[in-house]
Protein backbone atom coordinates (compact mmCIF):
# COMPACT_ATOMS: atom_id res chain seq x y z
CA UNK A 1 0.00 0.00 0.00
CA UNK A 2 1.20 3.44 -0.46
CA UNK A 3 0.98 6.16 2.06
CA UNK A 4 -2.67 7.50 1.38
CA UNK A 5 -4.06 4.04 1.43
CA UNK A 6 -2.30 3.30 5.18
CA UNK A 7 -3.12 6.22 6.20
CA UNK A 8 -6.87 6.08 5.27
CA UNK A 9 -6.65 2.75 6.45
CA UNK A 10 -5.36 4.33 9.78
CA UNK A 11 -8.60 6.73 10.00
CA UNK A 12 -10.52 3.44 9.82
CA UNK A 13 -9.14 2.29 13.12
CA UNK A 14 -9.82 5.52 14.29
CA UNK A 15 -13.49 5.94 13.86
CA UNK A 16 -14.96 5.34 17.19
CA UNK A 17 -12.50 7.45 18.57
CA UNK A 18 -13.20 10.19 16.06
CA UNK A 19 -17.03 9.83 16.62
CA UNK A 20 -16.30 10.27 20.53
CA UNK A 21 -14.35 13.23 19.61
CA UNK A 22 -16.53 15.20 17.67
CA UNK A 23 -19.23 14.66 20.21
CA UNK A 24 -17.02 16.18 22.65
CA UNK A 25 -16.25 19.30 20.23
CA UNK A 26 -19.56 19.98 19.58
CA UNK A 27 -20.27 19.90 23.28
CA UNK A 28 -18.00 21.80 24.27
CA UNK A 29 -18.23 24.88 21.52
CA UNK A 30 -22.40 25.19 22.74
CA UNK A 31 -21.09 25.68 26.44
CA UNK A 32 -18.49 28.26 24.96
CA UNK A 33 -20.77 30.16 22.88
CA UNK A 34 -23.35 30.17 25.62
CA UNK A 35 -20.56 31.86 28.13
CA UNK A 36 -20.13 34.56 25.32
CA UNK A 37 -23.56 35.27 24.80
CA UNK A 38 -24.85 34.93 28.84
CA UNK A 39 -21.90 38.00 29.09
CA UNK A 40 -23.30 40.02 26.66
CA UNK A 41 -19.79 39.97 24.64
CA UNK A 42 -19.50 42.95 22.72
CA UNK A 43 -16.70 44.33 20.42
CA UNK A 44 -15.65 46.91 23.10
CA UNK A 45 -14.65 43.94 25.39
CA UNK A 46 -11.38 43.75 22.75
CA UNK A 47 -10.07 47.14 23.74
CA UNK A 48 -6.87 47.46 26.25
CA UNK A 49 -6.05 49.69 28.77
CA UNK A 50 -3.03 51.47 29.71
CA UNK A 51 -1.67 52.53 33.39
CA UNK A 52 -3.12 50.72 36.42
CA UNK A 53 -5.86 49.24 34.37
CA UNK A 54 -8.64 50.04 36.60
CA UNK A 55 -12.21 49.23 35.54
CA UNK A 56 -10.38 47.37 32.51
CA UNK A 57 -13.85 45.87 30.99
CA UNK A 58 -12.04 43.32 28.94
CA UNK A 59 -9.94 41.86 31.50
CA UNK A 60 -13.15 41.42 33.73
CA UNK A 61 -15.55 40.50 31.08
CA UNK A 62 -12.70 37.28 29.74
CA UNK A 63 -12.82 36.51 33.50
CA UNK A 64 -16.15 36.15 33.80
CA UNK A 65 -16.57 34.17 30.58
CA UNK A 66 -14.10 31.59 31.69
CA UNK A 67 -15.69 31.22 34.78
CA UNK A 68 -18.63 30.49 33.20
CA UNK A 69 -17.23 28.12 31.12
CA UNK A 70 -15.40 26.49 33.78
CA UNK A 71 -18.54 26.20 36.10
CA UNK A 72 -16.54 28.61 38.88
CA UNK A 73 -16.63 31.32 40.95
CA UNK A 74 -13.88 33.00 40.35
CA UNK A 75 -11.23 33.30 37.63
CA UNK A 76 -8.21 35.30 37.23
CA UNK A 77 -7.21 35.33 33.85
CA UNK A 78 -4.24 37.56 32.21
CA UNK A 79 -1.98 38.00 29.80
CA UNK A 80 0.51 39.25 32.01
CA UNK A 81 1.40 35.66 33.45
CA UNK A 82 3.68 34.45 31.61
CA UNK A 83 3.48 31.03 31.44
CA UNK A 84 2.28 28.11 33.25
CA UNK A 85 4.90 27.89 35.70
CA UNK A 86 4.12 31.27 36.81
CA UNK A 87 0.77 30.60 36.91
CA UNK A 88 1.30 26.98 39.39
CA UNK A 89 3.60 29.41 41.33
CA UNK A 90 1.86 32.45 42.25
CA UNK A 91 -0.82 29.66 43.08
CA UNK A 92 0.67 27.99 45.42
CA UNK A 93 2.31 30.87 47.23
CA UNK A 94 -0.68 32.41 47.46
CA UNK A 95 -2.22 29.50 48.92
CA UNK A 96 0.49 28.32 51.28
CA UNK A 97 2.14 29.64 54.53
CA UNK A 98 5.28 28.99 56.63
CA UNK A 99 5.32 25.56 57.94
CA UNK A 100 2.12 24.46 55.34
CA UNK A 101 2.29 21.09 54.16
CA UNK A 102 1.82 20.85 50.37
CA UNK A 103 1.57 16.99 48.87
CA UNK A 104 1.20 15.78 45.47
CA UNK A 105 -0.78 12.68 45.42
CA UNK A 106 -0.34 11.85 41.81
CA UNK A 107 3.88 11.26 41.93
CA UNK A 108 6.23 13.62 40.63
CA UNK A 109 5.61 16.91 39.12
CA UNK A 110 6.35 18.69 35.99
CA UNK A 111 10.63 19.13 36.08
CA UNK A 112 10.65 22.58 36.02
CA UNK A 113 8.46 22.65 39.62
CA UNK A 114 11.06 20.62 41.42
CA UNK A 115 13.78 23.75 41.39
CA UNK A 116 11.83 26.67 40.20
CA UNK A 117 9.22 26.21 42.92
CA UNK A 118 9.30 23.97 45.28
CA UNK A 119 13.27 24.16 45.97
CA UNK A 120 13.38 20.65 46.60
CA UNK A 121 17.59 20.88 45.88
CA UNK A 122 17.75 23.14 48.68
CA UNK A 123 19.05 26.46 46.88
CA UNK A 124 18.23 29.65 47.90
CA UNK A 125 16.48 31.00 45.35
CA UNK A 126 12.93 32.03 46.63
CA UNK A 127 11.19 28.73 46.56
CA UNK A 128 8.27 27.37 48.93
CA UNK A 129 11.21 25.65 50.75
CA UNK A 130 12.96 29.02 51.41
CA UNK A 131 9.64 30.20 53.45
CA UNK A 132 9.47 27.00 55.25
CA UNK A 133 6.52 25.39 53.16
CA UNK A 134 6.40 21.30 53.55
CA UNK A 135 6.62 19.18 50.14
CA UNK A 136 6.01 15.55 50.20
CA UNK A 137 4.93 13.38 47.12
CA UNK A 138 3.24 10.05 46.93
CA UNK A 139 4.38 7.93 44.07
CA UNK A 140 1.91 6.29 41.30
CA UNK A 141 1.46 2.30 41.87
CA UNK A 142 1.95 1.10 38.85
CA UNK A 143 1.35 4.20 36.58
CA UNK A 144 -1.85 5.34 38.52
CA UNK A 145 -2.68 6.72 42.05
CA UNK A 146 -1.75 4.74 45.33
CA UNK A 147 -5.37 4.60 46.98
CA UNK A 148 -3.86 3.48 49.91
CA UNK A 149 -1.00 5.41 50.72
CA UNK A 150 -2.89 8.57 49.93
CA UNK A 151 -5.68 7.72 52.40
CA UNK A 152 -3.10 7.34 54.73
CA UNK A 153 -1.48 10.35 54.29
CA UNK A 154 -4.27 12.60 53.67
CA UNK A 155 -5.53 11.32 57.14
CA UNK A 156 -2.33 11.66 59.13
CA UNK A 157 -1.01 15.20 57.78
CA UNK A 158 -4.40 17.27 56.77
CA UNK A 159 -2.12 18.69 54.15
CA UNK A 160 -2.83 22.45 53.29
CA UNK A 161 -2.80 21.72 49.69
CA UNK A 162 -3.17 18.65 47.66
CA UNK A 163 -1.21 19.03 44.18
CA UNK A 164 -3.17 16.93 41.39
CA UNK A 165 -1.84 16.85 38.11
CA UNK A 166 -3.70 15.78 35.26
CA UNK A 167 -1.68 15.54 32.58
CA UNK A 168 1.89 13.23 32.73
CA UNK A 169 4.38 15.18 32.71
CA UNK A 170 7.54 13.43 31.79
CA UNK A 171 5.93 10.22 32.85
CA UNK A 172 4.76 7.14 31.78
CA UNK A 173 1.26 7.23 32.46
CA UNK A 174 -1.73 8.68 30.66
CA UNK A 175 -3.46 11.05 31.65
CA UNK A 176 -6.10 11.35 34.63
CA UNK A 177 -9.75 11.87 33.54
CA UNK A 178 -12.02 14.48 35.62
CA UNK A 179 -13.73 11.63 36.71
CA UNK A 180 -11.01 10.02 37.96
CA UNK A 181 -9.58 13.13 39.61
CA UNK A 182 -13.67 13.38 40.94
CA UNK A 183 -13.47 10.29 42.81
CA UNK A 184 -9.92 11.48 44.56
CA UNK A 185 -10.69 14.47 45.25
CA UNK A 186 -13.94 13.16 47.35
CA UNK A 187 -11.58 10.29 49.26
CA UNK A 188 -9.60 13.55 50.49
CA UNK A 189 -12.16 15.97 51.48
CA UNK A 190 -13.60 12.94 53.31
CA UNK A 191 -10.23 12.40 54.92
CA UNK A 192 -9.35 16.16 55.58
CA UNK A 193 -12.19 18.69 54.91
CA UNK A 194 -10.36 22.13 55.01
CA UNK A 195 -7.24 20.87 52.28
CA UNK A 196 -7.53 22.89 49.26
CA UNK A 197 -7.71 20.63 46.39
CA UNK A 198 -5.71 22.11 42.91
CA UNK A 199 -5.60 20.47 39.68
CA UNK A 200 -2.98 21.76 37.28
CA UNK A 201 -4.72 21.49 33.65
CA UNK A 202 -2.53 21.88 31.48
CA UNK A 203 -3.09 19.89 28.52
CA UNK A 204 -6.27 18.88 29.74
CA UNK A 205 -8.82 21.49 28.60
CA UNK A 206 -11.73 20.76 26.37
CA UNK A 207 -10.48 16.84 26.13
CA UNK A 208 -13.94 16.15 27.93
CA UNK A 209 -17.18 17.71 28.81
CA UNK A 210 -16.51 18.65 32.07
CA UNK A 211 -13.88 20.44 33.79
CA UNK A 212 -12.27 19.03 37.19
CA UNK A 213 -13.82 22.05 39.15
CA UNK A 214 -16.64 20.12 38.02
CA UNK A 215 -16.18 17.12 39.99
CA UNK A 216 -14.93 19.12 43.42
CA UNK A 217 -11.66 20.78 42.46
CA UNK A 218 -11.07 24.06 44.33
CA UNK A 219 -8.81 25.62 41.57
CA UNK A 220 -7.97 24.75 38.19
CA UNK A 221 -4.20 26.30 37.09
CA UNK A 222 -3.52 26.16 33.05
CA UNK A 223 -1.68 27.94 30.40
CA UNK A 224 -3.37 30.07 27.28
CA UNK A 225 -0.59 28.74 24.66
CA UNK A 226 -2.21 26.03 25.41
CA UNK A 227 -5.66 24.05 24.91
CA UNK A 228 -7.57 27.26 26.00
CA UNK A 229 -6.01 29.75 23.81
CA UNK A 230 -7.36 27.94 20.73
CA UNK A 231 -3.89 28.67 19.15
CA UNK A 232 -4.74 32.20 19.21
CA UNK A 233 -3.51 33.62 22.36
CA UNK A 234 -0.31 35.06 22.42
CA UNK A 235 0.58 34.42 26.01
CA UNK A 236 -1.21 34.37 29.67
CA UNK A 237 -2.27 32.09 31.29
CA UNK A 238 -5.46 31.46 34.26
CA UNK A 239 -6.37 30.14 37.83
CA UNK A 240 -10.29 29.23 38.75
CA UNK A 241 -12.34 28.20 41.06
CA UNK A 242 -13.91 29.39 44.35
CA UNK A 243 -13.01 32.75 44.92
CA UNK A 244 -11.93 33.07 48.13
CA UNK A 245 -8.91 31.11 46.87
CA UNK A 246 -8.87 32.81 43.83
CA UNK A 247 -8.55 36.32 45.74
CA UNK A 248 -5.90 34.50 47.70
CA UNK A 249 -3.87 33.89 44.34
CA UNK A 250 -5.00 37.70 43.06
CA UNK A 251 -2.49 38.70 45.83
CA UNK A 252 0.59 37.11 44.25
CA UNK A 253 -0.62 38.25 41.20
CA UNK A 254 0.22 41.77 41.86
CA UNK A 255 0.66 42.53 45.52
CA UNK A 256 -1.59 42.59 48.84
CA UNK A 257 -4.72 44.81 48.36
CA UNK A 258 -4.78 45.39 44.93
CA UNK A 259 -5.29 41.90 43.79
CA UNK A 260 -6.95 42.22 40.15
CA UNK A 261 -8.15 44.74 40.40
CA UNK A 262 -5.08 46.49 38.54
CA UNK A 263 -3.23 45.02 35.41
CA UNK A 264 -3.45 46.79 31.86
CA UNK A 265 -2.93 45.13 28.20
CA UNK A 266 -2.65 47.98 26.28
CA UNK A 267 -2.87 45.19 23.01
CA UNK A 268 -6.13 44.73 23.95
CA UNK A 269 -8.03 41.28 24.48
CA UNK A 270 -9.28 40.25 20.73
CA UNK A 271 -7.30 37.30 20.87
CA UNK A 272 -8.06 35.92 24.16
CA UNK A 273 -11.21 35.87 23.72
CA UNK A 274 -11.05 34.31 20.13
CA UNK A 275 -8.65 31.80 21.42
CA UNK A 276 -11.22 30.62 23.96
CA UNK A 277 -13.46 30.79 20.88
CA UNK A 278 -11.74 28.32 18.97
CA UNK A 279 -10.05 26.03 21.97
CA UNK A 280 -12.77 23.44 22.09
CA UNK A 281 -12.51 23.01 18.33
CA UNK A 282 -8.60 23.22 18.26
CA UNK A 283 -7.81 20.95 21.16
CA UNK A 284 -10.56 18.55 19.30
CA UNK A 285 -7.76 18.61 16.14
CA UNK A 286 -4.82 18.28 18.22
CA UNK A 287 -6.55 15.09 19.86
CA UNK A 288 -7.28 13.65 16.72
CA UNK A 289 -3.82 14.01 15.19
CA UNK A 290 -2.42 12.72 18.17
CA UNK A 291 -4.14 9.36 17.96
CA UNK A 292 -2.94 9.26 14.32
CA UNK A 293 0.47 10.06 15.20
CA UNK A 294 0.17 7.16 17.62
CA UNK A 295 -1.90 5.01 14.92
CA UNK A 296 1.06 5.29 12.35
CA UNK A 297 3.77 4.91 15.17
CA UNK A 298 2.43 1.70 16.78
CA UNK A 299 2.55 -0.07 13.01
CA UNK A 300 6.05 0.79 12.69
CA UNK A 301 6.30 -1.33 16.04
CA UNK A 302 6.26 1.41 18.47
CA UNK A 303 5.04 1.45 21.88
CA UNK A 304 2.14 4.28 22.21
CA UNK A 305 0.48 5.95 25.42
CA UNK A 306 -2.35 6.19 25.87
CA UNK A 307 -3.27 2.99 23.92
CA UNK A 308 -5.45 3.44 20.67
CA UNK A 309 -8.18 1.43 22.26
CA UNK A 310 -7.76 3.73 25.39
CA UNK A 311 -9.94 7.56 25.72
CA UNK A 312 -7.39 9.84 26.13
CA UNK A 313 -7.66 12.64 28.78
CA UNK A 314 -5.08 15.14 27.42
CA UNK A 315 -3.40 16.40 23.76
CA UNK A 316 -0.42 14.32 24.08
CA UNK A 317 0.94 10.75 22.86
CA UNK A 318 3.54 9.52 23.98
CA UNK A 319 5.62 6.94 21.90
CA UNK A 320 8.76 5.15 23.54
CA UNK A 321 11.92 4.58 21.68
CA UNK A 322 14.32 1.63 21.82
CA UNK A 323 17.37 4.44 21.66
CA UNK A 324 18.10 8.45 22.47
CA UNK A 325 19.26 8.62 18.59
CA UNK A 326 15.32 7.46 17.35
CA UNK A 327 14.12 9.69 19.63
CA UNK A 328 16.29 12.60 18.46
CA UNK A 329 15.22 11.77 14.73
CA UNK A 330 11.47 11.81 15.70
CA UNK A 331 11.80 15.22 17.28
CA UNK A 332 13.83 16.70 14.43
CA UNK A 333 11.04 14.93 11.94
CA UNK A 334 8.58 17.48 13.64
CA UNK A 335 10.72 20.55 13.65
CA UNK A 336 10.95 19.69 9.65
CA UNK A 337 7.25 19.54 9.35
CA UNK A 338 6.58 22.69 11.11
CA UNK A 339 5.32 25.88 9.48
CA UNK A 340 7.77 28.14 11.27
CA UNK A 341 11.58 27.53 11.77
CA UNK A 342 11.55 24.01 9.57
CA UNK A 343 15.13 24.12 8.65
CA UNK A 344 15.67 24.56 12.34
CA UNK A 345 17.42 21.29 13.67
CA UNK A 346 16.60 20.45 17.45
CA UNK A 347 19.64 19.18 19.49
CA UNK A 348 19.60 17.93 23.10
CA UNK A 349 20.62 20.81 25.38
CA UNK A 350 21.39 21.86 29.27
CA UNK A 351 17.30 23.44 29.43
CA UNK A 352 17.19 25.57 32.81
CA UNK A 353 14.47 23.91 35.76
CA UNK A 354 15.24 20.38 34.11
CA UNK A 355 17.14 17.89 35.53
CA UNK A 356 18.50 15.98 31.91
CA UNK A 357 19.25 17.65 28.96
CA UNK A 358 16.21 18.22 27.19
CA UNK A 359 15.31 17.98 23.51
CA UNK A 360 12.20 20.50 21.79
CA UNK A 361 10.47 20.92 18.59
CA UNK A 362 8.19 23.76 17.79
CA UNK A 363 7.86 25.55 15.12
CA UNK A 364 5.24 27.32 16.41
CA UNK A 365 3.42 30.89 15.54
CA UNK A 366 3.53 31.69 19.11
CA UNK A 367 6.73 30.69 20.73
CA UNK A 368 6.29 27.44 22.41
CA UNK A 369 2.63 27.01 22.09
CA UNK A 370 2.03 23.22 23.19
CA UNK A 371 -1.50 23.50 21.54
CA UNK A 372 0.55 23.98 18.06
CA UNK A 373 2.57 20.90 16.18
CA UNK A 374 5.59 20.38 18.99
CA UNK A 375 7.11 17.56 20.65
CA UNK A 376 9.96 17.41 24.06
CA UNK A 377 11.54 14.92 25.75
CA UNK A 378 14.23 14.67 28.33
CA UNK A 379 17.04 12.52 27.16
CA UNK A 380 16.78 9.83 29.71
CA UNK A 381 15.67 6.14 29.27
CA UNK A 382 12.52 5.16 28.70
CA UNK A 383 13.28 7.42 25.51
CA UNK A 384 10.05 8.75 25.50
CA UNK A 385 8.96 11.44 23.04
CA UNK A 386 6.01 13.45 24.07
CA UNK A 387 4.03 14.27 21.21
CA UNK A 388 1.52 17.07 21.47
CA UNK A 389 -0.45 19.71 19.61
CA UNK A 390 -1.56 20.89 16.07
CA UNK A 391 -3.66 23.33 14.78
CA UNK A 392 -5.24 21.34 11.88
CA UNK A 393 -5.73 17.61 11.83
CA UNK A 394 -4.15 17.76 8.24
CA UNK A 395 -1.00 19.26 9.43
CA UNK A 396 -0.69 16.73 11.42
CA UNK A 397 -1.91 14.39 8.54
CA UNK A 398 0.95 16.03 6.69
CA UNK A 399 3.69 14.76 9.10
CA UNK A 400 2.34 11.07 9.40
CA UNK A 401 3.02 10.87 5.40
CA UNK A 402 6.67 12.13 6.55
CA UNK A 403 6.61 9.45 9.36
CA UNK A 404 6.02 6.53 7.49
CA UNK A 405 9.10 7.50 4.26
CA UNK A 406 10.89 7.29 7.70
CA UNK A 407 10.19 4.26 9.88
Amino acid sequence: MNNYEILKQCENNLKEQFEILDEIAFFNQKKVLDAFRKNNIETRHFAGTTGYGYSDIGRESLAKVFSDVFKTEKTLVSPLITCATQALSMTLFGLLRPNDLLLSVTGGVYDTMYENILGVDGKDNGSLKDFGVKYKEIPLANNDIDYDTVKKEVAKLKPKVVFIQRSRGYSSRSAFSVEKIGNLIKIIKELSPNSICMVDNCYGEFTEKQEATEFGADLIVGSLIKNAGGGLAPTGAYVSGKAKYIEMVEQRFTCPSLGSETGSYEQGYRMFFQGLFMAPHTTIQAMKGAYLVGEVMKLRGYKVTPEQNERSYDIIKSVTFNTKEELIKFVQLIQKNSPVDANALPLPWAMPGYKDEVIMAAGTFVSGASIELSCDSPIRAPYIAYFQGGLTYEHIKCLCDDLLNNY
